[in-house]
Order: structure tokens, then sequence, then C-alpha cells
């Protein structure tokens, strides 16, 4: 009998090992991989994105959202502003604090997997990279 995990513990035991780097990258700024995302999210903004977007882009309830938001702002990486189309509603935009963070967080996430796909020659890594954006779609 065949004891090899299957397929699908490779990709998650490698997506645990990323995860892992990635966490101990974050560590450094003292954020946690939820601010992370939401701030990500927030640059893909560009010009300003309402909590609302911001709540359903990370699939997460309206209030979880506000409270991601108080804490990215409490350290200074967003800020809330009125809506120009509609004075009820308010933007969030990075701070200039948050662009910087944003960029080393990517660059240490970039490398992070890096290392953890190192062992593979460039070939292999392009050929995953292909397997993995058709298997993940291109909804991601």
């Amino acid at each position: 009998m065949d004891r090899s995990p299957d397929t699908g513990d490779l990709v998650m035991a490698l997506a645990r090992r990323v995860r892992r780097a990635t966490l101990d990258a974050l560590a450094e700024w003292d954020v946690t991989p939820s601010q992370s995302r939401a701030l990500r999210v927030v640059a893909a903004g560009g010009d300003g994105m309402r909590p609302s977007t911001l709540a359903e882009v990370l699939r997460i309830a309206p209030r979880s959202a506000t409270e991601v938001v108080d804490a990215l702002e409490d350290r200074g990486w967003v800020r809330r502003s009125p809506d120009p189309a509609d004075r009820r509603a308010t933007l969030l935009t990075l701070t200039d604090e948050g662009r910087g963070l944003v960029a080393r967080v990517d660059v240490a996430r970039r490398e992070a997997s890096q290392r953890a796909l190192a062992v593979l020659s460039p070939a292999q890594r392009r050929t995953l990279h292909d397997i993995l954006t058709v298997v993940v779609g291109e909804d991601q």
C-alpha cells in the first residue's frame, strides 16, 4: 500500500509552509495576516474604497470590516474620508505609511514563496505556476 501523501496533502503542506514564513515576516511590522490582506485590498482600490466593498472582497460581515478598518486607522495605515459622490458614505485610502507597509509586506510574501520553492528549477517553478493558475482559476 502506497503511504505517500496525495497531491492535495502536498499542496496544503506547501501552503502551510509559505503561510508560516509569511507570518514570521509580518511579525517584524506587528501586522496580522487579516490586516495585511485588508491593506492589499484597499491598495487595489486606488482612489478609495467603501468599507462595504472591503467587506465583500474579504468575504466578511460589514461589522467585522468596520473593526478591521478601525484597527488599520488606529495604526495610521488607512484613513477614512467622505465619499464625494455620496456624503453619507466613507472612502478608505492608504496613508503614506500604509502604502509603504503594503510594499514591504508584498516583498516579504514574495520572498517567503521564493524560499519555499527554491528547491525547484526555474522550469519546474514555471510549470507549477501554470498548473496552479489553471487549478485556482482566474478569480484569484
